[in-house]
């Protein structure tokens, strides 16, 4: 199947429609404008910056145009475009761009004193972005190499201003051949051994979920949607950002998300679809302005990252809002089912059918697939699939075995077809839409000098949905204090997966063959 070069396709086609509404910056760009960005970027990364066919580009930033310019540069490059999680530690940066050995990093001011504690790699470029308050200006006249701002004072970090890349002249640059299995993509997700783990998405996983989501979703040229979900997690960067711009149609940047304006968001651009986390409709519905907003301009809504209350169904229902659940994950595209709006209420908390081009199977312990109502593992079979692990052949194979992907979760499939996710098989944790493994969080407690044993599991939380609870067995009794066990934690995980809560037992369930009983936890 041909690998297209999605933005010169696009601008060909309608180089006038509006790609992207960008509400911080102030911009409203077409496909044409997007193209030409993308058209310098990928000159100035082949002739400047030594950029190559395969290199790794990370981006450390929040949602911002610079994500779309840099994604689509290297698809022409034929480059891997990795968005990092700005929220994680520095051990947790630092290992993952010992893993991906990237050519470039695009970073934000504000993460500078992040930076400068991540250990220097000797030809590791970085361009800055500047702040994002108002219309970024091209071309500032301070000439390429100096740096600006906060990174003066680390000339390692100063070298490159985006924006005065992209006020540059674009040279013709070599255009190497593509395929469907040419990577395009690495999303790093955690891992059960508290080791990140690159996902790797290829142009045919990409285009294949687009194509996927525009049949079985229904989308079109017309569509309008915003991007609350961050760009280094697949949610914000597949769920429908990747499909509308395959199929023509409008993102809104809205910038960090704030329920608040969320809502006039959806208003003053009459978005047609809204994807976000549980808790972010939550926290949307609890706006003293929801019961009036104006969501007649939404086709649905979908939720997705974790497990949604009924309460929140219920009120965007009362909306008259066509209110649903879907399901996904980083390695599989990640929209894997699709709900009828007609089925919504019917089927409530079922995530629906599996999409267009994909199959699935329930499996038992041994194997064997299991009948309707009965609970197994949930496989997914189909060409919108990851290519494995970035360099983790271990991990690649435990996961992805003669073609079908095991997620580790425990769905059952009614008579009439219909999937529910009822548990996990891994001891996943998902707060707030952010995936966390307690393993990670346990490394990090068995390290402390002052820890025996550690255990770590995901509580019930009104707002979060789930967040860590972390039980300790001391070496010496009364020789550490909650606030200090949370003190340590802080200082090597990112804020989001720090215990909030931690109990003291003087053992932890076992049984008898010595394996620790979580279940025996609460």
């Amino acid at each position: 199947m041909y690998a297209a070069d999605w933005l010169s396709k696009r601008a060909e086609l309608t180089p006038n429609q509006l790609a992207v509404i960008e509400e911080l910056g102030d911009r409203r760009l077409t496909y044409l404008d997007l193209q030409q960005r993308a058209e310098t970027l990928a000159s100035i990364l082949y002739h400047e910056l030594g950029v190559r066919e395969g290199d790794r580009l990370v981006i450390m930033a929040g949602n911002r145009l610079e994500h779309l310019d840099l994604l689509f540069a290297a698809q022409k490059l034929n480059a891997i475009f990795v968005p990092l999680n700005v929220r994680l530690s520095v051990p947790e940066i630092q290992s993952i761009l010992t893993d991906c050995q990237p050519k470039l990093l695009v970073y934000e001011d504000e993460l500078v004193e992040t930076l400068v504690r991540v250990r220097n790699q000797a030809d590791l470029q970085f361009v800055r972005l500047a702040e994002k308050t108002g219309k970024l200006g091209i071309g500032t006249g301070t000439r390429i190499g100096t740096g600006t701002g906060t990174a003066d004072e680390h000339s390692w970090l100063g070298k490159w201003d985006f924006e005065q890349i992209l006020g540059y002249a674009c040279q013709e640059f070599p255009r190497p051949k593509r395929s469907m299995e040419s990577v395009w993509l690495i999303l790093y997700t955690g891992g059960t051994t508290g080791i990140p783990k690159g996902a790797i998405l290829s142009q045919g996983m990409i285009t294949w979920n687009a194509i996927n989501t525009a049949v079985s979703w229904q989308l079109n040229a017309t569509d309008i949607a915003p991007v609350f979900t961050p760009f280094f997690h697949t949610g914000g960067l597949n769920v429908l950002t990747t499909p509308l711009l395959y199929l023509g149609g409008t993102l809104i940047l809205t910038g960090p998300f704030q329920p608040k304006r969320a809502l006039e968001s959806i208003r003053r651009e009459r978005a047609t679809l809204v994807f976000m986390v549980p808790t972010m409709f939550q926290m949307m519905s609890q706006e003293t302005d929801f019961l009036t907003a104006d969501f007649s301009s939404v086709r649905f809504c979908i939720s997705g990252g974790a497990p949604c209350p009924s309460s929140i169904y219920e009120a965007y229902w009362s909306k008259g809002l066509i209110f649903k659940q879907g399901y996904g994950l980083t390695e599989a595209g990640p929209n894997c089912f699709s709900l009828h709006s007609d089925d919504v209420q019917r089927k409530m908390g079922s995530i629906g059918k599996p999409v267009f081009h994909s199959e699935v199977k329930l499996i038992d312990t041994e194997g064997g697939e299991v009948p309707a109502n009965k609970v197994g593992e949930l496989l997914i079979q189909g060409n919108h699939l990851a290519s494995g692990y970035w360099q983790n052949e271990e991990a690649t194979a435990a996961t992805f075995r003669k073609g079908w992907l095991h997620t580790g979760d425990l769905a059952c499939r009614d008579e009439e077809g219909y999937y529910t996710i009822v548990g996990r098989k891994k001891e996943l944790i998902i707060s707030g839409g952010e995936n966390i493994y307690p393993a990670e969080i346990e490394a990090v407690l068995n390290s402390h000098p002052g820890v025996t044993e550690a255990a770590v599991i995901g509580v019930a939380h009104d707002k979060w949905g789930e967040v860590p609870k972390a039980f300790l067995v001391l070496r010496s009794e009364n020789s550490l204090t909650k606030e200090e066990v949370i003190r340590y934690c802080r200082t090597h995980l990112a804020r989001y997966k720090v215990p909030k809560e931690v109990e003291f037992r003087s053992i932890l369930p076992r049984s008898v063959a010595g394996k620790l009983l979580k279940r025996e936890l609460s």
